[in-house]
């Protein structure tokens, strides 16, 4: 799942509806975790904030902290706990112990697990069943080191004879999670110490192989340790190695567990310091102090995120999407602790010095930012810092703008053949269960005329129909006493032949394609008008183009600064 960076491409604080939600999915997803055990995690009055990445991961948290659940398909039915979580709760999921470090080595690098490496209890395997949520630990630690789910039941698992895959890895320690938020986490947090730093062996027995000595593991035969310095040994499924292998197994863990304890210690100090100047810093900060970060972080983003192309903005998009990811690394910026205690107060003082133009929307009683003016001394005085996060993001847009190039929309009419025209099918050997498009369809039908000779001698240009030919174009569709046409043009034949057959149509985006039986329905867009003057545009089948609802809302909320919402039809 964070094998790949991705970025997040919004993230905003939860409402108040929304935490009570996410808080009581948690409660049902987990049944081990108590009431006080979600609110130790999650506290009532800290803020909550959702992540949003481009692959509809949602990943929750405490703002400033670390991140504790992330959600895999963003809709609240695949909610798993980070490691993170599941150091201050270990027992909140259900566990399978590892046999040995060894084991544990292909996990952290992103490997699945599976059964052979499992350390199986003398009362036997505990019983569970598919895609539940379980996490992965170590012998004689604590600490999980991963979470997943389920790939079969333990009812599956014990008929396969605990061969194959046991658990599909969703986040393990060390993944691109950890690494996105490691640095923050070390310096603002206590319990990260208490389990890592005093207990350095977790780091010693669960460390990747280096380039110079790797390790191979067959799980569904045995396990198998390689050194390439000229020292080789191998341990089976029962977990028995060789002396030479457990010789420089051991070796490297007594020195690799010397080395990590020396910097641990190091950076348990540093990391002490750091943290106490880091409370000494926010709680020194004045209200003049407030003001000017807010005025900083705010010229940071006029320089670097505002553009005028997304003007007229909001107030509140300007505050959560530019003011505050330019804030300095440690420091939480808080409206209410400055000397304007509202966001409104504060645009409108920066508007009366004529850096911005601000303008009340008198529908929605938000301010809003209407322009930028760019030649103000203030402006062209300031010098925007140059972060590295920038070209990351950047190289993010570029990517994913020629993602969106190569998913080029290709829509195509296709028809089958159906009872009516299966004679002629049949007639000239083609195949009925087919998918023929227009050309290729009014190709059998001339093929048929060619065969049986109906071109009328007298005029080319026109087709006697024989009594086949004549049922598959006009049986049913003439009324009752009529007589049936002994010919037709050829510039008819091909539309009426068509219209005899079975419409179908082939949508491709990119790699992806779908055919569907009838004809291809548009995407329906209706406004309506509710309360007062505020208006709704609904739009409906979307699906139809292969274009994700969720998706194009997201980017229609960031594009026209509005609310959006996806619900079933009816």
């Amino acid at each position: 799942m964070f094998k790949k960076a991705v970025e997040a491409k919004a993230q905003q604080r939860l409402s108040g509806a929304d935490r009570k939600k996410l808080k009581r999915t948690i409660r049902g997803r987990f049944p081990r975790a108590s009431d006080a055990d979600i609110d130790a995690l999650l506290p009532p009055k800290a803020e909550i904030t959702v992540s949003k990445f481009q692959n509809r991961v949602h990943v929750y948290g405490v703002e400033g902290g670390f991140p504790l659940f992330f959600d895999v398909d963003g809709r609240g039915s695949e909610i798993y706990p980070t490691v993170f979580a599941l150091w201050k709760l270990p027992e909140m999921l259900p566990y399978f112990m590892l046999k040995g470090g060894e084991v544990s080595r292909f996990v952290i690098g992103g490997a699945d697990l599976m059964f052979p490496g499992i350390s199986v209890a003398a009362e036997g395997l505990p019983s569970f069943s598919a895609g539940e949520p379980w996490a992965v630990k170590v012998p004689g630690n604590p600490a999980p080191i991963a979470v997943g789910s389920t790939t079969m039941s333990s009812a599956e698992a014990l008929k396969a004879g605990l061969r194959g895959k046991a658990l599909r890895i969703m986040h393990y320690y060390r993944d691109l999670l950890w690494q996105s938020v490691e640095g923050h986490y070390v310096a603002n947090s206590g319990f990260l110490e208490d389990v890592v730093l005093e207990d350095p062996s977790f780091l010693a027995s669960n460390q990747p192989s280096d380039s110079s000595e790797g390790a191979t593991c067959e799980s569904d035969v045995q396990q198998s340790c390689v050194n390439n310095e000229n020292t080789e040994g191998s341990i089976d499924v029962n977990g028995a190695i060789s002396d030479a292998c457990a010789a420089s197994m051991q070796n490297d863990s007594e020195n690799a567990a010397k080395e990590i304890t020396t910097d641990a210690s190091d950076l348990k100090s540093t990391a002490n310091v750091d943290a106490a100047k880091l409370d000494i810093e926010l709680s020194s900060l004045s209200i003049e102090d407030v003001d000017s970060h807010l005025d900083r972080c705010l010229l940071q983003a006029l320089h670097t995120t505002v553009k005028d192309k997304d003007l007229p903005m909001p107030g509140s998009t300007l505050w959560s999407n530019h003011v505050l990811p330019c804030r300095p690394s440690g420091i939480t910026l808080d409206i209410k602790k400055s000397s304007h205690k509202k966001l409104s107060k504060w645009l409108q003082a920066k508007s009366s010095t004529g850096l911005i133009t601000v303008k009340e929307d008198k529908y929605k009683k938000e301010a809003m930012l209407i322009s930028v003016i760019r030649g103000h001394p203030e402006y062209l005085q300031f010098k925007p810092e140059k972060r590295p996060v920038e070209k990351v993001v950047q190289a993010g847009d570029s990517a994913a703008s020629e993602s969106r190039s190569q998913k080029a929309l290709e829509v195509v009419e296709v028809y089958k053949s159906s009872v009516h025209v299966n004679p002629i099918f049949a007639s000239v050997g083609a195949d009925t269960g087919k998918l023929y498009s227009a050309s290729e369809a009014t190709d059998i039908v001339f093929k048929y005329i060619e065969k049986e000779n109906l071109v009328k001698q007298t005029n080319k240009a026109t087709v006697v129909l024989d009594a086949t030919l004549c049922d598959a174009l006009f049986k049913g569709a003439i009324k009752k006493g009529s007589t049936y046409p002994t010919e037709i043009h050829k510039k008819d034949l091909g539309a009426t032949f068509i219209n005899r057959m079975q419409a179908h149509h082939m949508v491709t985006r990119g790699g992806e394609s779908v055919v569907r039986k009838g004809v291809l329905k548009t995407v329906q867009i209706v406004t309506e008008r509710r309360q007062g003057n505020k208006k709704v545009t609904k739009v409906s089948g979307l699906e139809t183009f292969l274009i994700d609802p969720e998706a194009l809302a997201s980017e229609l909320q960031k594009k026209f600064a509005c609310s959006t919402t996806v619900a079933e039809l009816p």
